[in-house]
């Protein structure tokens, strides 16, 4: 069996004993007690307690704090053909769910046709999160924009412990889509659901004299904040690859947002986890828990996820939604990667940084 440090490799020491620039005695630690230490006293009812709890307390990270989610939405966002063609087991949506529970997974993330289909059997086996908007790729050319496949009533009587949307901040349609997710956000609550939400940027200008901005830690922690203004109770973000985003943006001399030069001195460095510590004090210091997503497939999928899985425990995350890397491959390896991020959070001596 191979182990987190063997995964890791020469990274191992950076990343296994590293302290974070801003200290987590900040930040609130996820833990068994999480949901009765931060949201017992919030707006949140309590059957959005009970959802948020069944959340946490399902599958091998039960009672941790701590989740691993099967998100499975590329039907839709990436295409069928392209997702499915690595392994068309997936084509049928009763193995997205099986995936999702063999894998010893908090939850499945996916679309109203797939959670619809199977509902009977699996809304009692595992947690869903239905996703209830979606970027389609069929209009020529291609648009990039959100909109709603369903409504909040519809995920409610299909069984849903939570729904899960996206917003392409920074794109010409975000205000709508803000609008739209907060509107369906606050239904989601009264019907005693959860919300998750994807922080997404979009906008060709977060690119910069050659390099993108899309994922730094500076714009990306800003959509977070916006994301839990909304009232999302779970936040998922890619993981930080750089910083500097409202810098190079100002550059030109065009005014953009608002930054100060302690975000970048005082609050973080260009340590992959102080990145991933500046998301997770957007999330209202992780009063909101952050999901990191595990990102494409490629050469090296188990290195990768474990990585990413590191970072986002040492930094004060709260688990990993991964998807690409475990459904493009067949069932039992899909179960060993979902399983190896989850043993990162299983163990003890990894601890928050």
């Amino acid at each position: 069996m191979t182990t987190t440090v063997e995964y890791l490799g020469s990274e191992a020491d950076g990343l296994l004993n590293y302290k974070a620039k801003v200290s987590s005695d900040l930040l609130h630690h996820p833990g068994g007690d999480f949901i009765d230490r931060t949201w017992k006293n919030s707006d949140r009812n309590p059957q959005v307690l009970r959802n948020l709890a069944s959340i946490y307390n399902h599958g091998r990270l039960s009672g941790t704090g701590y989740v691993s989610i099967l998100p499975v939405d590329q039907g839709i966002e990436h295409a069928g053909g392209a997702s499915f063609t690595p392994n068309p087991l997936y084509f049928d949506p009763a193995n997205i769910c099986e995936l999702a529970v063999e894998g010893g997974c908090n939850a499945v993330a996916t679309t109203f046709g797939v959670l619809g289909t199977v509902a009977r059997n699996y809304a009692h086996k595992i947690p869903f999160i239905v996703k209830i908007n979606h970027n389609e790729l069929l209009t020529s050319p291609n648009t990039f924009d959100q909109v709603m496949f369903g409504s909040v009533e519809e995920a409610w009587n299909l069984g849903a412990a939570a729904v899960g949307a996206t917003i392409y901040f920074g794109s010409e349609e975000s205000s709508r889509q803000i609008q739209e997710v907060a509107q369906a956000f606050e239904m989601a609550h009264q019907l005693g659901m959860a919300t998750v939400l994807w922080c997404y940027l979009r906008n060709s200008d977060f690119k910069v004299s050659g390099t993108d901005y899309h994922a730094s830690a500076d714009l990306t922690g800003q959509a977070n904040h916006l994301g839990v203004t909304i009232q999302a109770d779970i936040i998922k973000q890619k993981l930080a690859t750089n910083n500097g985003g409202y810098i190079a943006m100002n550059e030109s001399g065009t005014a953009f947002g608002k930054f100060h030069k302690g975000m970048y001195e005082d609050l973080c460095t260009d340590h992959p986890i102080d990145l991933c510590r500046y998301q997770v004090l957007n999330c209202y210091s992780g009063r909101c828990g952050l999901i990191n997503s595990g990102g494409a497939s490629g050469d090296d999928d188990f290195g990768q996820a474990v990585r990413t899985a590191v970072i986002n425990k040492r930094a004060g995350g709260c688990g990993l939604i991964s998807g690409r890397k475990s459904f493009q491959r067949p069932m039992k390896d899909g179960v060993q990667l979902l399983n190896a991020i989850q043993d990162v959070f299983l163990d003890d001596a990894i601890t928050i940084a």
